[in-house]
């Protein structure tokens, strides 16, 4: 491997802090106006957009060269002994693959929000908001070390936190904000301390990736898995896995400019990006990357069944990132760690592109998020319609779009790897997700207007961004082409990942790739059958259905497992412990100090005679004393 030193790393990872700052400072100087509110908009998107040119130079000079890593030290962070921890950044091929979506399609979003949340009463607010989590997602990705790593990753869960409950008038979005906290916390927590175990096994000759990458063949194997488990235990939570992924339907009642950069470019790819950045380690345990990639087929299955019976454009979306972020998963636990990514890749555009369709038809029409209360869209909102087209095929899985090469790529690699049951699983998810994909574009776009609302127009800043989305949601797969299409998959040979070597023949790959399109086609056939001429919401149906309309009430078991018993023992503890027994303590510990005080009192009570007495009885004392020493002498 090559290192190279950039400055350009320290500057990509200061333009979007530095917007924050400068953005915040203004918001809480100055009285809002609507030619400062311009200033806010070309200030929130200059910062992302030059960051983003900057990542692609980086890009650009890592395809060059031949295994190149660059890397800056800004400072030491942390100095004890020979042990030094500085706030390094390094980008290898998976960190510029990673730097080029997080920088590009964060741009494309921070533009598309200025005109989606023009008129907000914070629009300099939200924008500081905006670019401080896409700064804090850079500095995840960026980081030389798992330290600075964490770093990055719990200030991705500050800024989600602030950004989700951005409508905090409203009750239900203050806890829907602190829902995603607190189940993240209880992953971090798992994450936190597999970092510290791992610390504690090869930290004392450095702690960078690489000198971790060194030493964890030392290690005792049975150790090596429970680290890989607990910071597994983070990603469950970043990337709303089982269980930990009931945060994030809630999470769209932020704004959706918000949800395309969680879902797009952000939070929940964190968790996947984090599996393949430990990759050597992950190699060494196979049984627990088995683990994970059972985690993501049992959550890719689960979410898109939740999709299938939602009625909410975003729910729809925020399953369909959950069910897609499963098959990454598979993907990285089988050891298809470049799969993985690529399916992370293409995923970026098509699901930002989701999102931000999905938000143009929500202004149009006024806020409305009940895909049965729309319909006959593409007579209106031709632009809209064509883009979301685009983003249906791309994560359904039809040829030639990304999600076909991505998607069928962890398919193919989970077949070859003889998970049959896992690779099973992906393919009925596959047959879901474009069965609930195309529900949605039916519903919306194709069958008859449900009511006759005229949609309003839209700011160019929020159309112009779903062409240049739609144009990566068609072409990205090709970075990817296998060698059963002609290709040499460039992007695997690119990232030069640890994947775990499989034969499959072009023969075999081109008929697994035929079956995974017939089955998404059947998926698209029926969606069209029942929701393209006369689309109606369920309500009356049979009790299995219920419970999936209603996500089996997993919210409402953890509620009756987890919080109810934690809010009564809380309730316990502060009537008991913290009322009782504390206050008690120190009730007791300031009765002894009020007599105390009450018997000093007494000697200072401002009489002169007795200050008189208390002089005559200190000389007594004093001159005993000095009698008894000389009578010794």
């Amino acid at each position: 491997m090559t290192l190279q030193t950039t400055q350009l790393l320290g500057w990509i990872l200061l333009l979007p802090f530095t917007g924050a700052l400068v953005l915040g400072l203004l918001h809480l100087t100055f009285p809002r106006t609507r030619r400062l509110d311009t200033f806010y908009a070309a200030l929130g998107v200059a910062g992302p957009v030059v960051a983003a040119a900057l990542g692609l130079k980086v890009l650009y000079a890592v395809a060059s060269g031949a295994d190149v890593t660059f890397r800056q030290t800004l400072f030491t962070w942390l100095s004890v002994g020979d042990l030094k921890i500085g706030l390094t950044l390094s980008a290898d091929a998976l960190g510029a693959v990673m730097l080029f979506i997080v920088t590009f399609v964060g741009s494309v979003i921070h533009i598309y929000a200025v005109g989606y949340m023009r008129g907000e009463k914070s629009f300099g607010k939200f924008f500081a908001y905006f670019n401080f989590f896409l700064g804090s997602m850079l500095l995840l990705v960026l980081a030389d070390n798992p330290i600075v790593m964490f770093i990055g990753w719990e200030l991705v869960g500050l800024a989600s936190y602030l950004l989700i409950g951005w409508y905090y008038e409203d009750p239900a979005n203050v806890k829907a904000a602190n829902k995603a906290f607190i189940l993240n916390r209880i992953g971090d927590f798992g994450f936190i301390s597999g970092l510290g175990l791992l610390f504690a096994l090869v930290g004392e000759g450095g702690f960078s990736f690489a000198d971790i990458a060194a030493h964890i063949g030392s290690v005792d194997p049975a150790m090596t898995a429970l680290v890989g488990l607990l910071l597994f235990v983070g990603a469950m939570g970043k990337s709303a896995q089982i269980p930990l992924y009931v945060w994030l339907p809630d999470a769209m009642a932020g704004p959706t400019p918000v949800s395309a950069l969680i879902h797009a470019a952000t939070m929940v790819t964190a968790g996947v990006y984090m599996v393949a950045r430990f990759s050597f380690l992950y190699e060494s345990v196979p049984d627990v990357g088995l683990f994970i990639a059972s985690i993501g087929a049992a959550s890719a299955l689960l979410a898109a069944l939740f999709a299938c019976y939602q009625s909410d454009i975003k729910k729809i979306l925020a399953y369909s990132t959950m069910s897609q972020l499963g098959y990454m998963f598979i993907a990285v636990g089988l050891g298809g760690y470049s799969a993985g990514i690529f399916h992370l890749f293409t995923h970026a555009f098509f699901k930002a592109l989701l999102f931000m369709g999905a938000g143009a038809v929500i202004i149009a029409l006024h806020h409305e998020q009940n895909i049965f209360k729309m319909g006959g869209l593409k007579e209106k909102m031709g632009l809209v319609t064509a883009t979301m087209l685009v983003a249906t095929l791309a994560i359904s899985g039809i040829p030639p779009f990304a999600g076909f090469f991505s998607k069928d790529a962890i398919l193919a690699h989970a077949f070859a790897s003889g998970h049959t049951f896992i690779w099973a699983v992906g393919v009925a998810t596959a047959y879901l997700t474009a069965y609930y994909m195309f529900r949605l574009f039916f519903v919306v776009f194709v069958a008859p207007p449900r009511e006759k609302a005229e949609p309003a127009p839209l700011d160019r800043t929020v159309t112009w961004p779903l062409v240049v989305l739609a144009v990566g949601s068609a072409v990205a797969g090709f970075f990817g082409l296998p060698e059963a299409y002609g290709g040499q998959n460039w992007f695997a040979g690119f990232l030069h990942l640890p994947d775990r070597a499989l034969h499959l023949g072009s023969g075999e790959e081109f008929l697994l790739d035929m079956l995974n399109l017939l089955v998404a086609s059947a998926g698209i056939y029926v969606a069209y059958r029942l929701f393209a001429r006369s689309p109606r919401e369920a309500h009356d149906a049979a009790a299995w259905q219920t419970m999936l309309r209603h996500t089996l009430y997993v919210d409402e078991i953890y509620e009756a497992l987890f919080v109810r018993p934690l809010r009564g023992l809380s309730r316990l503890l502060d009537r008991v412990v913290d009322n009782r027994i504390i206050d008690g303590i120190i009730g007791l510990t300031v009765g002894g100090y009020r007599v105390a005080s009450a018997g000093f009192a007494l000697l200072q009570n401002g009489s002169v005679r007795w200050y008189a007495l208390y002089f005559m009885a200190g000389l007594c004392g004093l001159s005993l004393y000095i009698l008894q020493n000389i009578g010794g002498e």
